[in-house]
């Protein structure tokens, strides 16, 4: 911080107001300060120069204290086919997000803003990317962002990131009623509330585009090293793969299926940044598509993908990647000599026949 001096001068008002009458513009307060200017700069200037830095520094590791005790949460609202980004400082927690949500739909007409967005006093604007951003800084957990939300009026649908399992989607319907009897009590600490409103939400989770968790990412079958140097991972489609990607495969009127792969980047060392689709139809044709990755659905994929690999082979996504490079590299340079050997003989043996006859 700073070490201000605060100087202070009396002097009778006439004294002040004859002064002012000779200063052409000037109060006598900004004509001290010029003064004082003046002979700050009248210093030897090495000495300027290190009082200078020294005030700079100060006030850079203030601002920058500023910023780190200061958090954030970041919304992502859809509304009357309309979308806004904003981040909200200090930032809201569910409980809390819940609240305002139940508030505006349950609002008698006049009493609400027009827009949720009108709910959030100082909101500040950001855009998609600076919304991912942020959602990742939520999944490292750090406790600046203290929430992530995603709302859309349009399907009715509530979103919000935890930590540990990515996206949480609930109905709108089911939320309202459960913060309300979650709030009931006036003698409930917050951290009772939300628990109460995770133990009434528990079960409710519905499957969203662009909102899928740790529950939708589970694998069968080996990992598979891919020519282009990844790793292949077979999702099962054991969710509602209809709603997370506007299939129509979970019926009986056709023979569809899906097939699902994630991919594991080894040069990277993380998920790709999309899901690789096919839809294998009843009359042998396919359609193949690829399903883009936020923050929040990469963070627990990666989870999920270490997870599976320790079960698997009992090492870690980078040992085993570099396992079977290894055992690549070996299978190349050994079919290499094995075409050396063979070009070998071919120029040999009709030399020797030659002789021999």
């Amino acid at each position: 911080m700073a070490d201000h001096v605060d100087i202070t001068l009396w002097i009778d008002r006439r004294w002040k107001n004859a002064i002012e009458k000779h200063l052409k513009g000037e109060t006598l307060q900004e004509h001290l300060e010029n003064v004082l200017d003046e002979l700050c700069n009248q210093l030897p200037e090495q000495e300027y120069k290190r009082i200078s830095a020294e005030i700079y520094a100060e006030d850079a590791a203030e601002r920058e204290a500023r910023e780190g005790a200061r958090t954030y949460a970041a919304y992502h609202v859809t509304e009357h086919g309309q979308e806004w980004y904003f981040k909200t400082s200090p930032g809201e927690e569910l409980l809390v997000a819940c609240k305002k949500l139940r508030g505006y739909v349950t609002a008698e007409k006049g009493t609400a803003p027009d827009k949720f967005i009108g709910m959030f006093f100082g909101g500040q604007p950001i855009t998609a990317k600076e919304f991912d951003a942020l959602t990742a800084v939520r999944m490292e957990n750090t406790g600046k962002v203290r929430g992530v939300f995603d709302v859309n009026f349009d399907k009715r649908e509530f979103s919000a990131v935890h930590i540990m399992d990515g996206w949480r989607t609930w109905a709108m319907r089911d939320v309202s009623p459960s913060v309300y009897h979650a709030t009931r009590s006036r003698f409930a600490s917050a951290d009772e509330q939300l628990s109460k409103l995770l133990e009434l939400l528990d079960g409710m989770e519905i499957t969203s585009a662009g909102h899928l968790s740790a529950r939708n990412f589970s694998f069968s079958d080996e990992i598979m090293m891919e020519e282009d140097g990844k790793l292949n991972f077979y999702v099962e489609a054991s969710f509602d793969v209809d709603a997370a990607f506007g299939t129509f495969v979970l019926t009986d009127k056709n023979d569809d299926w899906l097939n699902i792969y994630a991919n594991y980047d080894i040069a990277e060392d993380r998920p790709c940044d999309t899901l690789e689709l096919t839809l294998c139809k009843g009359d042998g044709s396919e359609e193949s598509w690829s399903y883009p990755l936020n923050a929040a659905e990469q963070k627990v994929l990666m989870r999920k993908m270490e997870e599976f690999c320790q079960q698997q082979t009992g090492m870690s996504l980078r040992e085993y990647a570099q396992q079977l490079h290894e055992e690549q590299a070996y299978l190349r340079t050994n079919a290499s000599a094995r075409r050396g050997m063979r070009k070998k003989r071919n120029g040999i043996f009709p030399s020797l026949m030659w002789w021999l006859f």
